[in-house]
């Protein structure tokens, strides 16, 4: 019976991260949702960046003190191993959904591309860089990635592995085509208003951070491979020769 709650609980978890995660396209893009990086009312600049700066903040400490090794190592007396993952997927999407909901909106213009063929082409970057993103998860291992691998491998009686390691598709090109397509997304943008611009910034240079953080652990799970792997491939760039 607790195996199967555990499945439940990692389902749960996931199917509470898909919504929020469509809801981020419709944030930065300014479609259909109810609230946007943009939308809301308005307040002094001063107030609104500070606000604004501490929900980022809030939601970089979490996402990234959780997928320390060493924090897991802690969180996993408390939490069980095959839950981990899980929770870890939950807790960053009510941080990303309190960053939705109470993002202050700095309206002023920093830069409105009029012209249509220029429109047209953010707006395609716009979208490609959420199918990357999308799509980036599927080349891994998108159940692992999300908890749901884990808690069906103890449903099962089986001890947990890591993913082996894949160049897959995109990542033949990039060594992390998911954070790629994030920051095409969060700068696509046709009409960029100074709080569009603060999200973008703030979420390349966490990217960029923890990418950094991402490849010392990549380096000690996959070894010699994956230093083969980063000579050959760059981070974020498809240059030649590994130049990122």
């Amino acid at each position: 019976m607790g195996r199967i709650l555990a499945v439940v609980y990692g389902a749960l978890c996931y199917l509470v991260y898909l919504p929020i995660s469509l809801y981020a396209v419709g944030f930065v893009g300014g479609l259909v949702v109810p609230k946007t990086v943009d939308s809301g009312p308005a307040v002094a600049w001063q107030q609104a960046l500070l606000a604004d700066a501490l929900l980022l903040g809030l939601f970089a400490v979490q996402h990234s003190v959780m997928a320390r090794p060493g924090f897991k190592r802690w969180w996993t007396a408390i939490v069980p191993a095959h839950a981990e993952r899980s929770t870890y997927v939950l807790l960053t999407s009510l941080v990303l959904l309190l960053l939705f909901w109470r993002w202050q909106p700095m309206p002023a213009v920093v830069w409105n591309v009029e012209n249509r063929a220029g429109r047209s082409v953010l707006v395609g970057l716009f979208w490609l860089g959420w199918a990357i993103v999308f799509a980036s998860t599927f080349f891994i291992n998108h159940f692992d990635l999300f908890g749901l691998r884990q808690v069906v491998l103890h449903l099962r009686g089986r001890a947990y592995t890591d993913p082996p390691f894949t160049r897959a598709v995109l990542y033949r090109f990039v060594r992390h085509p998911l954070m790629l397509g994030f920051i095409i997304a969060f700068w696509a943008a046709p009409r960029m208003s100074v709080g569009h611009l603060l999200f973008a910034a703030a979420g390349t240079g966490y990217i960029l951070i923890g990418l950094w953080f991402e490849e010392r652990d990549l380096l000690a799970v996959h070894g010699d491979a994956y230093r083969r792997y980063r000579k050959e491939v760059p981070m974020l760039i498809p240059l030649p020769r590994g130049r990122a």
